[in-house]
């Protein structure tokens, strides 16, 4: 059964591609954007269009001075404008965490921040992944970091998603 490509079925399997991709690259890296194009676009260029997601990452060049979290991030999403061909986005970047429903945890701790929109209005996803302390990482043996633990809700991250939406919504060939 093919997924269609405007569902949030699509774009949680693209998330979670995402996740894997930007965990493979390690902590302590820059934030890493991706354009989320339908696989049939791409299907020439695959080995196995069959059994591919309905939607294909590609990765976006960031200027390399731009910090997660930073203005100079916010600013950059604002002016982009993607290509009707480019069907969602999704931003990868670390962040520091307060979870304010733990009051055991006084201290903010470094976590990813996945957010996903698609152009289908609504169709929107947000992803944290705590970074593991090093007692977790004791605790968990040889394999801890391999173990990705993701939390997701409502009303996490709006203006990154408010943000990521707005350049979706652009025209990229504005007619003077």
């Amino acid at each position: 059964m093919t997924v269609p490509e405007n569902t949030a079925q699509a774009l949680n399997k693209a998330m979670m591609e995402a996740v894997e991709f930007v965990h493979a690259e390690g902590w302590d890296a820059a934030p890493t954007l991706f354009a989320l194009v339908p696989t049939r676009l791409l299907a020439d260029q695959l080995a196995d269009p069959d059994e591919a997601a309905p939607l294909t990452l590609v990765v976006q060049d960031l200027p390399e001075h731009i910090l997660p979290g930073s203005d100079e991030l916010g600013d950059y999403l604002s002016r982009l404008a993607w290509p009707e061909l480019v069907g969602g986005v999704v931003l990868a970047q670390e962040i520091m965490f307060r979870d304010s429903a733990d009051p055991t945890l006084a201290d903010a701790r470094p976590a990813r921040l996945f957010s996903g929109v698609l152009r289908e209005e609504g169709v929107e996803l947000t992803l944290l992944q705590l970074r593991p302390t090093e007692e977790e990482l004791e605790e968990g043996g040889a394999f801890a970091e391999d173990n990705i633990e993701l939390r997701g809700g409502p009303d996490v991250a709006p203006g990154v998603l408010q943000a990521l939406r707005f350049g979706l919504e652009q025209d990229p060939d504005p007619v003077d």
